[in-house]
């Protein structure tokens, strides 16, 4: 029996990006170190940003997201954007839920460049070569 082309959407949706992703994804454990340097740089965050103002995106999910950039070669803000619009592995990568809107491109630049002009992009990536080198992940 032919089933119905029907296609309805749903009200509601209760499911966490996370179950989505495969256990052995080379992304879980890439976000795992990334997740431990992200809180150890959770007070020089606290510095730099201040507590007035309008919200800016959260340097943990900043971090994430120019990760992505890099490892999957995204050559455009406007495309990573894109990209994590829809792709449900780059949004539980950036920590971005299914209802959260993802932020504008213009938005998203100007921040990665102050990021990347200050000490904490280099004091990140440091953090992540120690982890791997420590795992045994470096040759």
């Amino acid at each position: 029996m032919r089933g119905a082309d029907v296609s309805q959407t749903s009200l509601l949706i209760n499911f966490s990006t996370s179950s989505l992703v495969p256990e052995k994804h080379p992304l879980r454990p890439i976000r795992e170190m990334v997740n431990r340097a992200l809180k150890e740089l959770s007070g020089e965050f606290n510095r730099h940003y201040s507590f007035m103002g309008r919200p800016s995106i959260p340097p943990e999910q900043l971090f994430r997201a120019l990760l992505i950039q890099i490892l999957y070669s995204i050559g455009s803000e406007r495309l990573l954007m894109e990209q994590i619009q829809y792709n449900m592995l780059f949004r539980w990568f950036v920590g971005l839920s299914v209802d959260k809107p993802v932020w504008d491109h213009s938005v998203y630049s100007k921040q990665r460049d102050n990021v990347l002009g200050s000490q904490i992009i280099s004091q990140f990536f440091t953090q992540i070569r120690d982890q791997a080198n420590a795992a045994n992940l470096l040759s």
